[in-house]
């Protein structure tokens, strides 16, 4: 399930799809030694409970979308990526992205430089890509990457290799980013949504690790997406908590596994080659055959799904949407 269903009770954050954070990944660029990809996927385009995405509108233009890049090893962003959507026509949309460094990075407004102005969201199965100076961008409908068998997770994780997101689609904002603006070297990432609320900016979700947020967070989800991983080690009871119940860990074993998972945040060093949980994430690493030993303490090795074969070998990589949405 990865993180469709981030808000409480398997529902989305503040009611709505747009804000709900799926997938993360972070890999080198596939030809290059000095580049590197990073997608944010959100709205999900297929879920189980509620059935359906809120709106075929595929971001909200009262919210942020946001790469938070933490290169000191501190779990507080030193420079951000923030994405804005704004109405062109109907629900169409055009994109702006800005990079924030320093204080305003770690912080919870808007701001910074902008790197692209007015780039257009693609609706159709052609991919619509934005270049300006040397960062590449996509926004817009794609074929949801993310493999697993979710009927079989709800079924008391009696798997039976059948992928419920073959058909699916997902909301992708891709980066191409030069490793020189990313920092120096090994870095921690994670990517969250903001809306406002009476006036001001609050975090409706945030992710990094996939499925964890989901599974492991107990009663303290709410608290969970509104959180910065720079304090989650006090999540380590409520996952370890959760690690016991499921997996049948002693309470020590469970607590030393819990606190490998925090702080949520993805490990990447763009000089190493991209495999989860090691290093970044790729489009066809198999979290789920990562995450179930490991919350089952062994007991449950695989789903028995594979990755999916649409996949582009060029930017931005994600396949064409399975469902083509006609702008309003």
């Amino acid at each position: 399930m990865s993180h469709h269903y981030a808000g409480p009770d398997f529902g989305f954050p503040h009611g709505d799809a747009r804000l709900n954070l799926t997938d993360l990944y972070a890999f080198p660029k596939p030809g290059s030694t000095d580049r590197s990809i990073v997608v944010m996927n959100v709205h999900p385009g297929v879920s189980l409970v509620p059935p359906g995405p809120t709106t075929d509108e595929p971001f909200s233009a009262d919210a942020i979308y946001e790469l938070k890049i933490d290169t000191d090893g501190d779990a507080v962003a030193n420079i951000s990526y923030q994405i804005r959507f704004s109405s062109a026509k109907g629900w169409a949309l055009n994109a702006t992205l800005t990079r924030l460094e320093g204080a305003q990075a770690a912080g919870m407004g808007e701001g910074g430089k902008v790197i692209i102005d007015q780039a257009p969201v693609s609706t159709g199965p052609s991919a619509r890509v934005t270049e300006a100076g040397d960062h590449r961008f996509f926004a817009g409908w794609r074929s949801d990457p993310f493999f697993f068998d979710t009927l079989g997770a709800v079924n008391n994780l009696q798997f039976t290799g059948a992928d419920f997101f073959t058909k699916g689609d997902v909301c992708s904002i891709v980066l191409d980013i030069p490793n020189a603006a990313l920092g120096t070297g090994a870095m921690s990432l994670w990517h969250r949504t903001l809306e406002k609320v009476d006036g001001r900016w609050v975090q409706a979700d945030r992710a990094a690790r996939p499925s964890q947020g989901v599974f492991l967070t107990g009663d303290e989800k709410p608290a969970y997406l509104t959180g910065e991983p720079t304090d989650d080690a006090r999540f380590v009871p409520v996952f370890a908590h959760s690690l016991e119940h499921i997996g049948g860990y002693s309470p020590e074993e469970a607590k030393q596994v819990a606190a490998s998972l925090l702080p949520d945040v993805l490990r990447y060093d763009p000089r190493q080659p991209a495999s989860y949980p090691a290093n970044g994430r790729t489009l066809t690493d198999d979290v789920m055959d990562v995450f179930l030993p490991l919350i089952t303490n062994g007991k449950v090795p695989t789903d028995r799904v594979g990755p999916h074969t649409d996949l582009l070998v060029e930017f931005p990589y994600l396949g064409p949407p399975h469902r083509i949405r006609t702008e309003a």
